[in-house]
């Protein structure tokens, strides 16, 4: 990674060169400190940490919710949880906040959190093998609401009082 934030590789000769997506995807997960799934839902529960799911909404009506993950499509997501945005998420609160982003299987979300490292949330990391790995522990899953409800207000009403440090 540059400077900036940005990732670059150097040709033999000097020149920049393009960066292909595994490569890319190893130098972010190296900035990382990546959790696994137990570690996110304890972090979660003691109102250490901010689920956040980025996962889009057919993934999420076929599989379910993590209860208490705040639910923000990818592409809203560096908006959403800027503190200084003026469209951030009243969970945004600091650029300290613990940040664990959560997709699909747990590759879309590692550069997620490299975005948001990127704008200064130096602890966003994300969930190793994402929602699947959730699930494949055992751990909680609900089903979506009944439709017509809104889904960001119920699932984000949860992670207000789990970072509140109360339980649900």
């Amino acid at each position: 990674m540059t400077a900036e934030g940005s990732v670059r590789a150097e040709s033999p000769v000097g020149t920049e060169s393009p960066v292909g997506i595994d490569e890319l995807l190893e130098l972010v997960r190296e900035g990382l400190d990546r959790v696994e799934a137990d570690t996110a839902h304890e972090a979660a529960r003691a109102g250490e940490a901010l689920l956040v799911d980025i996962r889009y909404a057919a993934l999420r009506e076929r599989d379910g919710l993590i209860p208490g993950a705040l639910v923000v499509e990818r592409n809203e997501l560096e908006w959403r949880l800027d503190p200084q945005g003026s469209h951030r998420a009243p969970e945004a609160t600091s650029h300290g906040l613990r940040v664990v982003i959560v997709c699909n299987e747990g590759y879309a979300s590692s550069l997620a959190a490299a975005s948001l490292r990127q704008l200064g949330l130096h602890r966003a990391t994300d969930l190793v093998g994402g929602f699947q790995a959730w699930r494949a522990a055992g751990l909680p899953v609900t089903a979506l609401p009944v439709a017509g409800t809104p889904v960001a207000s119920q699932v984000s009403g949860h992670a207000s009082s789990q970072a509140s440090g109360q339980t649900s």
